[in-house]
């Protein structure tokens, strides 16, 4: 039987198995090689005899020894103690996977390539080789195969199976991505720009990465001038969103199931069980999904439904808080949905994204459903002038003259504090930069950012929150000064 997976696991190839996102799936993408060449190998492969549509306990019986645990529970620290000094599959380092059955590679060239192209550093990379790829739990390794399926290398077949494709079904460039003709006539170097962009921020969008993958392909299909790989990486874009590599694939498989949700016609609500990290304790929430955020270093979910006091409302949730493997989808029919949002739904007043957006235009805050305040801010001129003019904070923060402080206080603070705010302001001076805005009370966004400001940055109003700060300031003082 001819092998029909025939890449080599160079780190161009494995850019492209990727999806785009190397850098942040490396050892997944590792795996995934080996996948294609277990599952579309010769007669020599243990998947040789793999029937065209398969579940994940064929996969499993046939890869790995049997001392490994076929329990989905099994921990990684009970397979590795099992089948320790086997020739199990979880006991293979990465580099015996990808190296032996492609003795032309040189494993330093390798490692130098990769660096290059993912934006790791060497000593990261060399460590994913010596790891033990496929030392994981089993839902992780199924996990695998549903990604290759959004990949499009493997097909669904319902029912928790999988359907191998022929060659000419592998992925292939669609005509409305091609770069060839009626695109536009980018030079090699441009398209490796223009994929390295996508490749940074797939993370945000899972499904962008089968675009980077089509794209990739057709320059692969489309023979280019080499790059040379010895030009070093000048941009690197920091995203604060570091998850290990097991809660990013459950926080993807999360939002595949909401994107499609979003995209069957009748939609419907969502149940899962979520930690609070606030109270410590795990709840079931069923709510009407509505968008999702990049905010505050978390993809969150905002939905409508009861609230955690109750009430029938807006929250926002983390989505790598979210402990059910998957979501669970209700039809509009289930009894668990509140009778509250079949009503809204009846008749045609369910919230959409466009609500959203006009509350969090309303005030600075991702939490748009907290009350907003007046925020007045003093800064020194020099501070201001390096660290807040000209900066783009929320539609409402803005640069605010002296002399309009009392009118501001007397239209919008509370009548309880408006003669503390007053007097404060009578002591400060007109020749200090004074900001203005509107913010969500006890949004963590803009707390933490009123923290970054300090000492350089003043709370003057809310009253509450200058408070807060002051006591904050307080104990970190106590702290120093023990």
């Amino acid at each position: 039987m001819m092998v029909q997976f025939r890449y080599d696991p160079s780190p161009r190839v494995l850019q492209g198995l990727s999806g785009g996102t190397l850098a942040l799936r490396l050892r997944r993408t590792l795996r995934g090689w080996v996948w294609l060449r277990l599952i579309y190998g010769d007669g020599a492969s243990p998947l040789a005899d793999l029937p065209p549509s398969f579940r994940y306990g064929e996969v499993r019986d046939r890869l790995f020894a049997p001392s490994h645990p076929r329990e989905d529970g099994a921990t990684v620290a009970e397979m590795q103690h099992r089948c320790r000094g086997s020739h199990c599959l979880c006991q293979a380092p990465a580099h015996g996977l990808l190296f032996p059955p492609h003795p032309d590679l040189d494993q330093a060239a390798w490692v130098a390539e990769m660096v290059e192209l993912s934006g790791l550093k060497a000593e990261a990379v060399e460590a994913e080789l010596r790891a033990y790829a496929f030392a994981t739990v089993h839902r992780t390794l199924r996990d695998d195969l549903t990604w290759l399926t959004q990949l499009g290398w493997l097909e669904s077949a319902g029912r928790g199976q999988w359907r191998k494709k022929a060659p000419p079904e592998w992925p292939i460039l669609p005509e409305h991505l091609a770069l060839g003709a009626g695109s536009p006539d980018w030079s090699p170097r441009e398209q490796q720009q223009v994929l390295g962009v996508l490749e940074e921020i797939a993370f945000l969008r899972p499904q962008l990465a089968v675009v980077v993958e089509t794209l990739r392909q057709q320059m692969t299909v489309q023979p280019q001038p080499p790059l040379p790989l010895d030009r070093p990486r000048r941009l690197f874009v920091h995203f604060d969103y570091v998850l290990s590599e097991d809660v990013q694939e459950q926080v993807d498989q999360h939002q595949d199931d909401l994107d499609q949700l979003w995209h069957s016609p009748e939609g419907g609500v969502v149940q899962f069980d979520y930690f609070s990290a606030r109270s410590q304790r795990q709840t079931q929430v069923t709510a009407y999904p509505v968008c999702l955020h990049y905010a505050r270093r978390a993809k969150y979910l905002t939905v409508y439904g009861p609230t955690p006091q109750g009430d029938l409302g807006w929250w926002n949730y983390r989505l790598d808080r979210i402990t059910s493997p998957r979501l669970r989808i209700l039809p509009w029919g289930d009894p668990a949905i509140p009778d509250d949002l079949k009503q809204l739904r009846q008749r045609g007043q369910l919230p959409n994204p466009a609500t959203v957006e006009r509350h969090l235009e309303d005030a600075w805050g991702f939490n748009f459903y907290l009350p907003r305040a007046l925020l007045i801010l003093r800064f020194s001129p020099d501070f201001a002038r390096g660290y807040v003019d000209g900066t783009d904070r929320h539609p409402t923060f803005a640069p605010v003259a002296y002399g309009d402080l009392p009118k501001l206080i007397a239209a919008h603070a509370p009548a309880a504090q408006q003669a503390d705010l007053l007097a404060l302001v009578a002591h400060r001076s007109p020749q200090d930069r004074y900001y203005q805005g509107w913010i969500r009370m006890g949004d963590t966004n803009v707390t933490m950012r009123l923290r970054d400001w300090r000492p350089q940055g003043e709370v003057i109003a809310p009253w509450a929150v200058r408070q807060q700060m002051i006591a904050e300031a307080e104990q970190e003082l106590k702290q120093y000064q023990g």
